[in-house]
């Protein structure tokens, strides 16, 4: 006889693929050519690697790092007229590998709620959420968190392979490196990786190619979907004539253009390093008072996360919409450690201080996909020509994502207060490994 996590858990999976059925058939034959980046640009490198012998990354630049190129050669396997479906299957795979790590294959009550809520953010988010190479690296980040308390250095093999497909991951790094105490298992485990590419590159010929994704991207101007960017783009809807957007013909988006945009987009990349140092210090404060409280440091690690991983989206210049799809790690990663704290709540005295919950993140997480997905790719034509509903709509969603940037450091400043005395719960290694709860 089925029981009612049974049901849910077997629900979860069936919706899980019948949603992305329906998002690849929106990437396919939807509005917008949301799928334009898999099957134009990323068919153009692999029939380049495949035909010509030359790889991008390794005998020329390229804009990501080096391992992006096996899932994007992958998905010309059965030729490069298939990519959209190999692609599309290839990412649902990676998905449900995912889902399987947060479910504990459909074994945790916790984990299936929280796999509702990432099918849940999937939908909301839209096709974008499946046609980008960040889908690649959402799959892969997912499973390295949830290894980081069992298999700290497998944890760390894993979030490193996914920086070496785009560069984001490296903020979950570094939350790791100051919040888990196994931070030096991680360090190494992610530094081997690291050089085991960069030496297999430099054996294949690449040169300074292998890091040429560091300095690519750092001559761009303002993307039009960034936070920044609101500035221009309220100007060219109160009429300004030096304000304008245009399509920049080499890194293949679209920016802004007006009065001091040059300089503001010099500024953005020290302004971005600073901000994050900012925030790791907070965390490292963070660690340090859970320490000295006698609680466990992991439970500054979501919000550490989410903190790094929202500075990256929100102090940038590129403001892609598929950058959005990066929040579903920091977020299945608090609502985890929720639902953990709440498992262990009977060890602690009680002090609403030493908890965090991601209920609030999560909720607005699910707004700024809606927000996203209306924006881009049905109604982006729009935005192009600064439609003022357009622009207060992608406004509100970064205006979204600022709010969540300032919850997610306000927890960090409040995590890192003295506070009383806790006796010490079960260690976050112990409590995953045991009964999770109903």
């Amino acid at each position: 006889m089925l029981t009612r996590h049974s049901v849910s858990a077997i629900g979860l999976w069936l919706l899980f693929i019948a949603a992305h059925l329906v998002l690849g058939l929106l990437n396919l034959h939807g509005p917008g050519n949301p799928f334009g980046d898999v099957t134009v640009v990323y068919a153009g490198w692999a029939q380049q690697a495949y035909a010509s012998g030359i790889v991008a990354g390794v005998d020329i630049p390229w804009v990501y790092p080096l391992l992006a190129i096996v899932p994007i050669l992958a998905s010309v396997t059965f030729g490069v007229e298939l990519i959209g479906a190999t692609w599309l299957t290839l990412v649902m795979l990676l998905n449900l590998v995912a889902l399987g790590f947060i479910t504990r294959w459909g074994r945790s009550h916790s984990g299936v709620n929280i796999g509702w809520w990432w099918l849940a953010f999937i939908v909301a988010l839209g096709p974008i959420a499946l046609g980008r190479i960040d889908a690649i690296t959402v799959s892969i980040a997912l499973v390295g968190v949830r290894l980081l308390s069992t298999h700290p250095r497998v944890a760390g093999v894993v979030l490193a392979c996914a920086t070496w497909v785009k560069v984001w991951p490296a903020a979950l790094v570094l939350a790791a490196f100051i919040a888990v105490r196994e931070r030096w298992a991680i360090a190494i485990a992610a530094a081997a990786t690291t050089a085991t590419v960069v030496v297999f590159a430099l054996l294949a010929g690449s040169g300074g190619n292998v890091f040429s994704f560091v300095t690519e991207q750092t001559g761009r101007g303002i993307q039009v979907e960034s936070p920044v960017a609101g500035f221009w783009l309220w100007q060219i809807v109160a009429g300004a004539p030096d304000s304008f957007v245009y399509y920049d013909s080499t890194i293949l988006t679209f920016q802004v253009a007006g009065p001091g945009v040059d300089a503001v987009a010099a500024f953005m990349t020290p302004l971005l390093a600073g901000v994050v140092l900012a925030i790791a210090a907070l965390g490292i404060r963070a660690a340090r008072a859970a320490a000295r409280a006698g609680i466990s440091a992991t439970r500054v690690l979501a919000p550490l996360s989410l903190a790094l991983v929202l500075a990256l989206i929100v102090v940038n210049k590129v403001g892609s919409p598929q950058f959005v799809s990066w929040l579903a790690v920091p977020v299945v990663l608090g609502l985890l450690n929720s639902a953990l704290n709440s498992s262990s709540s009977a060890h602690v005295r009680d002090d609403r201080r030493s908890h965090t919950s991601f209920l609030l993140p999560a909720t607005l997480s699910i707004a700024i996909a809606v927000l996203t997905q209306l924006v881009y790719p049905y109604f982006y034509y729009r935005l192009l020509v600064a439609d003022p509903l357009l622009v207060a709509i992608v406004s509100a969603r970064n205006l979204l994502l600022l709010a969540l940037l300032v919850w997610a450091i306000v927890e960090l400043v409040r995590l890192g207060r003295p506070v009383s005395s806790l006796q010490p719960p079960a260690s976050f290694s112990e409590r995953l490994t045991a009964k999770e709860p109903a």
